[in-house]
């Protein structure tokens, strides 16, 4: 049914203006959990903070993908930990080097996430503590040359910390992912990436990132077709 020409003007003017409302809210930013719009901010804070870690830390990524790549080469491994969301993050990373991420017919490249073998970490924590079932492993599957690779929000976790210790002890090359000001793991990471924010879920999200960004070059140095 054809509507009047009334009725056809009423409707363009009410279509104008929510798009007008829908572009001013754009504009302004809308209010966290305001309907479908309140995602915006989260992504604007997520893309403002990749930007700035870029800006700070593009060199230090670099020479940090550079050293593992010199370690597989020399046949070492990659070792990687992390607690909660942190330990998800390891084994997705130490995943994606094993099985490959873009290119599945390059090497393996060796890394093995400390955070699945779920009868070392209850051993480990119900005999000598939780804060030791990180650094028990490095100190059983580490070699001088390996590298390691810690992930943790906060940079304060107890058991980060004494595996970082363990690993510089034993000479293993150290890679920290932090969020902002890098906490206590600071004088024991060789290469500390430190993401600038301090909101946990941002901080995770930048990770995932990192970490991808590291495969990527992985795999362009070692043998990638």
């Amino acid at each position: 049914m054809n509507k009047s020409k009334p009725e056809a003007e009423a409707d363009g003017k009410a279509r104008r203006a929510r798009e007008a409302e829908n572009m001013e809210k754009q504009r302004l930013g809308v209010k966290a959990g305001e309907g479908a719009g309140g995602h915006e901010p989260a992504a604007a804070e997520l893309y403002d903070v990749l930007l700035r870690f870029i800006a700070a830390r593009s060199s230090v990524l670099a020479a940090a993908a550079a050293a593992i790549v010199t370690c597989v080469r020399a046949g070492g491994k990659i070792l990687i930990f992390g607690n909660g969301g942190s330990a998800a993050e390891a084994q997705h990373f130490a995943a994606e080097l094993v099985n490959g991420m873009q290119h599945r017919g390059r090497p393996p490249i060796p890394a093995i996430a400390l955070t699945t073998d779920t009868s070392s970490l209850t051993a480990i924590g119900n005999d000598r503590g939780f804060d030791h079932v990180f650094s028990r492993q490095v100190e059983a599957l580490g070699r001088p040359g390996d590298v390691a690779v810690a992930l943790t929000t906060s940079g304060t976790s107890p058991n980060i910390v004494e595996a970082l210790k363990m690993a510089r002890a034993k000479g293993l090359v150290t890679v920290a992912l932090t969020g902002e000001g890098g906490g206590a793991v600071v004088p024991l990471a060789d290469f500390l990436l430190d993401v600038p924010c301090r909101s946990t879920p941002r901080v995770q999200e930048a990770h995932l990132f990192i970490l991808h960004l590291l495969a990527g070059r992985l795999e362009e140095s070692l043998g990638a077709p």
